[in-house]
């Protein structure tokens, strides 16, 4: 099964998701599409909601702005492949951090590091996506410490995610200014690359690396 009928198949999904009243699509489809922005969750169940507007949402969570442009990248994507075989495409990585208190997590993220909010779910909240540009990050609580003083120790600088940027420098500043406490400031790889590393309140070590200047 090529990746873009896996695709239509989960605009399907949302589609009936939506007609069944499933409450956490509702959140994404908030989040996502500017015209539900200022609805509750049981607005947007009840709103119009199409295949097109289904497939809309599909492309917008893979970081393409309408369905036509998802499947000419796709189809681009696939064309560079050197490979007779059948393949799925990859075209977004969403990082999932734990986190022991997801109010504080998400004020660091938004507040430090310039993250929004995209959704959360649950009462009180369990989970929820932040975004900044096109990365997608997200926090799942969890009971009692993230990580032990032990682990710590033996593996102080195991990372939980990477996001890359075209340039690390200008963001490096910007979270400084921030007030932000780095784990390792701007430092420029032997291999090129140039790199920082933020750590969150639950100690999960978020590297951010770019081109050198």
């Amino acid at each position: 099964m090529s990746n873009i009928e896996n695709l239509r198949k989960q605009a399907k999904l949302y589609l009936r998701w939506h007609r069944e009243g499933y409450f956490p699509v509702a959140a994404q489809i908030r989040s996502l599409l500017a015209r539900y922005g200022g609805l509750t969750d049981r607005q947007v169940l009840a709103a119009p909601f199409k295949l097109s507007d289904a497939q809309e949402l599909v492309a917008r969570k893979s970081g393409f702005e309408s369905w036509p442009a998802l499947i000419k990248g796709l189809q681009s994507m696939s064309a560079l492949a050197t490979s007779s075989l059948a393949t799925s495409v990859i075209v977004a990585a969403e990082p999932q951090l734990f986190v022991s208190d997801l109010e504080a997590a998400r004020a660091f993220y938004e507040g430090k590091l310039g993250f929004q909010l995209a959704f959360s779910y649950g009462e009180p909240a369990f989970y929820a996506q932040m975004v900044r540009d096109g990365a997608r990050l997200n926090l799942r609580r969890v009971q009692g410490p993230v990580f032990d003083a032990s682990f710590r120790a033996r593996e102080p600088d195991a990372l939980s995610a990477t996001l890359t940027l075209d340039d690390a420098k200008p963001l490096f500043l910007e979270l400084q200014a921030a007030g932000v406490t780095f784990h390792q400031t701007l430092r420029t790889e032997p291999w090129g690359a140039r790199t920082f590393i933020v750590q969150d309140p639950d100690g999960n070590l978020i590297l951010f690396a770019g081109r050198t200047g």
